[in-house]
């Protein structure tokens, strides 16, 4: 996305028409994309915002594209062209150009009452399935008739519609349904379980041609601009120049070293911010300051905000000031130095006075913040400063706003980033606070506990939040909101799952809630289930979490970082990383951790070794890993002659196979060899281990399959 935006206006600013183009998500796996559109001889060209192709419309995205469902740009101001509009606002119009990507079909949806009448208004939301949720990608409004329209790639999509509580969904598959009726049948307190299977459009990409001499010369452009940005990191910190600095200023080396290497370019800021603090308890507060914010502010926070909030009050509770008061982060925001600005502009009289009762915060804030939400169209917070001025915000720059004030008079507050609800931390915990009311009497808001069972399917014991299930409370509109619980780290591990979340049972406010799940099959179709629950006051409600999952075809059955590290063995010696990634290219690939001179190894290549014309038709890269050197240096290549073309032989130097291991739950590490076949977009639809009859045909069944 940044790059995108900064591609954009460095071609603009050469005469060179330029827009982003946003997959708000893909239909055929997790995640979403942006890149750039560029206007020459009277045509759109599309182009990666940082992937530089030899010729325009290449990119590795061309294949994800073309089973794109909805791609969208935003144009300034009023707009006249051909694309179909999606919405307007004072400042810009967006539109639809999917049809520059893949084929289109266009759908209309009628939004009926219970008894078959027409409903005027009704918010339209067109969802698909993306991280376990069914994500609103497009939002339109019912005219006179109660019909909208839009046109998608030709797949499947949730349609939910919903007015004033009441609310309905159902199954649109763009290219079959030309129309599609969706009545208001369900309120709050409805219990319902529906199963869908979500197909995504098929791949239809159309590549350009590329020459030899194309190709050499982006090689050589790629060459050129690698020196230029590896001389740019050569000069971040190493770990032995921050281990100096933190003895000449006495200071935990393992700490320091971590966070200036983290910091990557703006390593002379934190260092410098390290540097101003003398006493030996700001120090200590100045390291735990750093620790505690996340790895991208390390990368582009300011001198001047670490010193501002350096300077914060303390409050009763040491915990509490570290997370809640001293920490500069609220939610999305760009961080400033806000609390001196609010030291001056609110009387000390007035601080000690919210102090003593923060609830006379909320209700200022209630009366004097007038919220409009058409005042911020392009969606970054407005900074706390700016909203004091202003004295108007929309609604999410509003919640920053307070709990930013509310830090700087040493008032422990936050944005709940499960739930979204803004809070004020106390000695009984959070309590929720309704910024929309002037008056209004603190109190804990009603909570219950959710428990759900879960009988493992093949090869998931354990389902995670966002890859196989997630929950979302149903808003009085009828709408849903997503509970964005922790999604861990792709390297480290963590994040919400099954048993550390729901297996003994978590709280939850008071409500309507649903669940939905999804099992992703190979081919990118979805077998998901969305069923809905009420947890009510002090009660303890019991459901059961259901993975569906198919007999037939290929299904992704976990995770796997494509950007894991490796050192392919080369013929002059050099010892030069590279990620998979890097290796193999977008797409599919195979990985195989080997154990040399060991049956069960020699047995597998043979089998390999059998199906080479086969592999070598797929074209996909087959990367084979030594657990080490010494492995490497007694491999025989000669005793398998008939290998394909395609493999690369390397050394696992960055753990790939304890990571292979780790995420597929394999019960014997050391048992080789190990192979799975993944893809960029981290999916793992295939694993082997140990000894395997037949492992050549089964890699070609699953490849075959996806």
């Amino acid at each position: 996305g940044e790059e995108s935006t900064l591609l954009v206006a460095a071609l603009r600013s050469v005469g060179i028409p330029a827009r982003q183009v946003y997959t708000p998500r893909w239909a055929h796996t997790d995640d979403n994309h942006a890149w750039v559109e560029a206007w020459a001889d009277g045509k759109w060209y599309f182009l990666g915002a940082c992937e530089p192709e030899p010729v325009l419309n290449l990119g590795w995205f061309n294949a994800p594209a073309s089973r794109g469902m909805l791609m969208h740009t935003k144009v300034f101001g009023r707009y006249e062209g051909a694309e179909e509009v999606m919405s307007v606002t004072s400042n810009y119009t967006e539109i639809n150009v999917i049809g520059n990507y893949a084929p289109t079909a266009k759908a209309i949806v009628t939004v009926t009452d219970g008894q078959g009448n027409p409903v005027s208004d009704a918010c339209v939301e067109f969802k698909l399935y993306n991280y376990a949720e069914f994500y609103t990608v497009a939002r339109k409004q019912t005219d006179a008739e109660g019909k909208v329209f839009l046109t998608a790639g030709k797949g499947d999509m949730m349609i939910w519609a919903s007015k004033d509580g009441k609310f309905g969904f159902s199954k649109l598959s763009f290219g079959k349904d030309n129309e599609l009726t969706v009545t208001l049948d369900k309120a709050a307190g409805d219990t319902f379980t529906a199963d869908f299977e979500l197909v995504p459009p098929p791949e239809s990409a159309e590549m350009p041609e590329v020459t030899l001499e194309q190709r050499a010369a982006n090689d050589c452009r790629m060459a050129h601009e690698d020196s230029i940005r590896h001389a740019y990191m050569a000069t971040f910190m190493t770990d032995e120049a921050a281990r100096y600095f933190a003895r000449q200023y006495k200071l935990d080396e393992d700490a320091v070293s971590r966070i200036l290497i983290a910091s990557r370019g703006n390593h002379q800021v934190i260092a410098d911010f390290m540097a101003r603090l003398r006493s030996e308890k700001s120090k200590r507060g100045g390291l735990d300051l750093l620790q505690r914010i996340s790895a991208k502010d390390l990368r582009d926070v300011t001198l001047e905000v670490l010193m501002d909030h350096m300077q914060s009050d303390m409050c009763k509770n040491p915990d509490y000031f570290r997370r809640y008061v001293r920490n500069p982060r609220v939610s999305n925001e760009m961080l400033t130095p806000y609390k001196g600005f609010f030291k001056k502009a609110v009387s000390k009289e007035e601080a000690e006075a919210y102090r003593a009762e923060p609830m006379k915060l909320v209700a200022w804030v209630a009366r004097n913040i007038r919220v409009d939400k058409e005042c911020n169209l392009g969606g970054a917070p407005i900074s706390p400063e700016g909203v004091w001025k202003a004295r108007v915000a929309d609604a999410h720059s509003r919640d920053i706003f307070f709990v930013s004030m509310a830090r700087s008079m040493a008032i422990p507050a936050r944005i709940n980033e499960v739930t979204g609800k803004v809070q004020l931390i106390g000695d009984d915990g959070a309590v929720d606070v309704d910024l929309d009311v002037q008056f209004q009497e603190e109190k804990l808001g009603q909570r219950g506990r959710l428990v759900a069972s879960y009988n493992p399917i093949r090869s998931l014991d354990n389902p995670k939040y966002y890859s196989h299930f997630t929950l979302s409370r149903q808003i009085p509109q009828g709408n849903l909101q997503l509970l964005s619980y922790d999604e861990g780290d792709t390297d480290m591990g963590g994040g919400i799952t099954w048993s550390n979340l729901l297996k003994e049972g978590t709280p939850l406010d008071a409500g309507d809630y649903v669940l939905v799940t999804g099992t992703r099959l190979a081919s990118g179709a979805v077998l998901s289930r969305i069923s809905s629950f009420c947890i009510l006051p002090d009660k303890t409600t019991d459901i059961e979490l259901v993975m569906r999952e198919s007999r037939d075809e290929v299904q992704v059955i976990g995770n796997f970082n494509s950007e894991s590290l490796f050192t392919p063995l080369s013929d002059d010696g050099s010892v030069i990383q590279q990620s998979l990634l890097q290796a193999c290219g977008r797409g599919y690939f195979v990985v195989g951790i080997l154990g040399v001179n060991q049956e069960p190894t020699n047995h597998a290549l043979r089998d390999i070794a059998s199906f080479k014309a086969d592999l070598e038709k797929w074209g996909r890269k087959m990367v084979l890993l030594f657990p080490d050197e010494a492995k490497a240096g007694k491999f025989a290549r000669e005793s398998f002659p008939d290998l394909p073309s395609t493999i690369i032989y390397g050394i696992d130097t960055d753990g790939i196979a304890a990571q292979i291991a780790e995420s597929m739950k394999l019960k014997h590490k050391e048992s080789l060899p190990i192979f799975i076949i993944a893809d960029t977009f981290n999916r793992v639809v295939f694993v082997s281990q140990g000894y395997t009859i037949g492992l050549g045909e089964q890699l070609m069944k699953t490849i075959k399959g996806i």
